[in-house]
This record gives structure tokens, C-alpha cells and sequence, in this order.
């Protein structure tokens, strides 16, 4: 670590107990406009600073990076009605001491980050519409999902309507990512789009599982970011189920299938994930432990057809690692996750990653799904390697400190098409926000 990272880790450490002692300003104001607006008006603020240092990025590729990220947040919300809400965002993202110009997913200043209207019974019960640009996340927001680690944090345009009763949410959506400009207002990309249903059950088996049912249609051209020739037009069909399994465990399993056209090229892919659960103690704290095998599937250049899953557009921070190098894309994984609660609101996590293509002569893809590198007739092997990471976070009276350090290690397909540098992040992170 740079001199310049440990003085901002020192300063900001100090700075953050210091914090911590002081009270809560913004859960009492909300109280009181709440009171006397008879619960019309809210106010959201978040404020969050995180001091990184990066080595090996991209396995070597590219320049070792310490940073600060800043990112800011404004919000109100207006309940006009009983069964109307109009709730808009603002973010400011800045990147301090970055060096070179920042790129827009990393430096966006003030922007629109959510604004958008939404009817439903104040029940939430019953047939529902909301409109306009927002933060969303579906199921465990591998395929959907605004990331909330991300420095800017991923928005949509979006189009939903849904009906909600007590056992289940059915979801007619249309929905496009907001690509951050970095300079200017980032305005809709429509032809980037993902539609279709996003539906919801829980407990129709009477074991309290929630399943998830869905099928989409991602389209994209080439003012919307395809590169390739012709358009994307790919169908997923997919089910999601979480499952208390009795005593202490529990299962999670995830299945898509996929169809379509990729370019000129006819599309078929796969995905799947399987996490088995267990719930524990170790001297009265609680003990978390997880296990999680993850497939994607990849292309066989020799069948002519496209078979690199399409991983939409997920909130994957930590899902193949907490340094978030890797994408679900033509891989296998394995992931091991040990979390203690050591006080209520403070926990630490231990965990293991380890990666391996599914088709060697298909590449090895980022945390955003662009390729990193490719060996064509598979000589570079199939191991990309494993990741170790321990992490903490504590939250108290509206503040965050969260801190961590993880570590790759290159497996035989990394070093061989790569400069296969081992990559390392190591972050101090604080926020306050209500």
C-alpha cells in the first residue's frame, strides 16, 4: 500500500469512530416532517467515502490505482395521495485523486439518479404502476440489479405493471439500463432494453419458499452498445427457488435457459446456481455458513452457433468474489462464505472463490461481461484461479464502516494470457445516510 493509502486509511479511520459517537440528525427529522406532514414528505441523504488501493488490475494489464470515491445523495419523496408517491434522486460521484480522467462509471457528477411516480393502494396490495427512472433489483439481483458497492451505482429507466396480493406478485416490466455519461445529463438509451414478466410466489408449497418465475427479452442494437454485426435478440426463461430445508439449513437454486439471435448468430445458453445454507453459533454470536456452485455456459467456436451466457445486467459485487474481477460468463465456481455476527450490528466474512472456464476456447469474462482474454484453440488451460477475501462491516446510528482485503491468485489459463499478476483490493469504507 502507498503512502498516500495508508495516510488516507489513518485519517479516515480516525475520522470515522469519531462519528460513530455522535447521534442520529436524520432519523428524528424525518420523524418530525412525518408528523407534521401526516407522513407526506421524506427526506433521503447519503453521503459515502471509500479509500482503495488496487494492485494487478486486470491480472497486470493495466496501471496499479489508489483512489478516494465520493459519492452523494439527495432525495425526496412526496405522498400526495394515500396511493400515489413521487420520488426523485439526485447523486454527485467524484473520484479524488484517480489521476487519469475518470471514466463515467467512476466520476459522475450531479445527476438524476432516481425520479419516478408510483401507484398502488397504500396497502401495497392490489394492481400497481410505477414509471420513470429508479434503482431496482430482482431476485438475488443476478441478472437484475442496481449495485450498490458500484461507485456510481447502475439505474433504470423503467415501465412496471404488477398486482400484489399475499401470496404473490405478478410483474409486466420494461426496463433500460442508464449508461453514466460521466459529463452532461445521462438520458435514456431505449435501445438497449430488457421486457417481459418478473413474477413472484411465496408459500404456495407451505414451507415458506419464495419462487421466482421469469421470462424476458433482452434487446439490443447498435446505438444502444451492441458491437457485434446485425442486433441482440435473446429470450430467457428462467425460475429462482429459496427454500428453508428444516432445522437450520436452507437451499437456493436458479435455473436459466436462453434463446435468440446474436448478430447472425443463432443463441443458446445456460446458467444455474446451487447454494446450500447453514445457521449456527460460536460462543452465542451467530454463525452463517454458505456454499454456492455456479455454472454459465460458453461458446464452442467450432458449432457456429453464440453459447456465452448473457448475464444482463446483475448487481454482482461479491458473487465470484470480493474483488470483483470475474463475470458470470463461460465459467464454472465454487464459493464458500463464513459470516459471524459479532455484535448485532457488526459482522465479519470469510470467503473462497475458485474459477474455471466451461469451454476453454471461449474467453474469460469481467464483472461488466466484456472479454479479458481468450486462448482460440484452448492451450491456455482451463483454471483461472482462486480468490480469498475477508471483509468487515459495522452500522450504527445511520453510520457504515466497512473494510476489507482480498486477494486473487492466477490459475494456469490467467498467467498464460495475461501478464498474470496476482490482483489485490484493499478498501476502507465510510458512509452515513437516512
Amino acid at each position: 500500500m502507498t503512502a498516500c493509502s495508508r495516510t488516507l486509511v489513518c485519517l479516515w479511520m480516525a475520522m470515522s469512530w469519531r462519528a460513530l459517537a455522535q447521534p442520529d440528525p436524520g432519523k428524528p427529522l424525518n420523524q418530525y416532517l412525518a408528523e407534521k406532514t401526516g407522513k407526506r414528505l421524506q427526506l433521503l441523504f447519503e453521503i459515502r467515502q471509500r479509500a482503495e488501493n488496487r494492485t494487478g488490475l486486470v491480472f497486470g494489464r493495466d496501471r496499479d490505482l489508489t483512489a478516494d470515491y465520493v459519492r452523494t445523495r439527495f432525495g425526496l419523496t412526496v405522498r400526495p395521495r394515500t396511493w400515489m408517491k413521487i420520488s426523485g434522486m439526485a447523486q454527485d460521484a467524484r473520484a479524488p485523486f484517480y489521476g487519469l480522467p475518470a471514466p463515467g462509471n467512476v466520476r459522475d457528477p450531479v445527476d438524476l439518479q432516481e425520479g419516478y411516480i408510483e401507484l398502488i393502494a397504500s396497502s401495497q396490495k392490489g394492481f400497481g404502476l410505477t414509471a420513470g427512472r429508479q434503482m431496482i433489483g430482482y431476485g438475488d439481483t443476478r441478472l437484475i440489479g442496481s449495485p450498490q458497492w458500484a461507485y456510481t451505482a447502475r439505474t433504470w429507466d423503467t415501465a412496471r405493471f404488477y398486482y400484489i396480493n399475499s401470496k404473490m406478485r405478478l410483474e409486466f416490466l420494461h426496463i433500460s439500463p442508464v449508461v453514466p455519461r460521466g459529463t452532461g445529463f445521462n438520458k435514456p438509451v431505449l435501445g438497449d432494453r430488457i421486457w417481459g414478466t418478473y413474477s413472484t410466489f411465496r408459500g404456495i408449497l407451505g414451507r415458506k419458499e419464495t419462487v421466482d418465475v421469469y421470462i424476458l427479452r433482452h434487446d439490443q442494437h447498435r446505438p444502444g452498445g451492441f458491437t457485434g454485426n446485425g442486433t441482440l435478440a435473446i429470450q430467457v426463461y428462467g425460475s429462482r427457488w429459496a427454500v428453508p430445508a428444516g432445522g437450520n439449513f436452507r437451499f437456493t437454486l436458479e435455473g436459466v435457459a436462453q434463446a435468440g439471435r446474436a448478430g447472425p448468430l443463432a443463441h443458446r445458453a445456460w446458467g444455474g446456481v446451487a447454494q446450500l445454507g447453514y445457521l449456527t453459533s460460536i460462543r452465542n454470536k451467530p454463525l452463517d455458513l454458505a456454499n454456492e456452485y455456479k455454472y454459465a455456459s460458453g461458446t464452442n467456436p467450432a458449432s457456429g452457433k453464440s453459447g456465452t451466457f448473457d448475464q444482463l445486467y446483475p448487481a454482482a459485487h461479491d458473487k465470484l468474489g470480493h474483488v470483483d474481477l470475474i463475470g458470470w460468463r463461460n465459467v464454472h465456481n465454487i464459493r464458500s462464505i463464513t459470516t459471524l455476527t459479532a455484535r448485532k450490528y457488526w459482522s465479519w466474512v470469510l470467503m473462497y472463490n475458485s474459477t474455471w472456464l466451461a469451454d476453454r476456447r471461449d474467453g474469460l469474462y469481467n464483472l461488466q461481461g466484456r472479454m479479458i482474454a481468450r486462448s482460440a484453440n484452448g492451450s491456455a488451460g482451463r483454471y483461472a484461479g482462486q480468490e480469498i477475501d475477508l471483509f468487515t462491516n459495522l452500522q450504527f446510528r445511520g453510520y457504515t464502516i466497512a473494510a476489507g482485503i482480498g486477494q486473487f491468485f492466477p490459475g494456469a489459463f490467467v498467467r498464460n494470457t495475461t501478464p498474470g499478476a496476482h490482483s489485490r483490493l484493499v478498501y476502507l469504507s465510510t458512509s452515513y445516510g437516512f
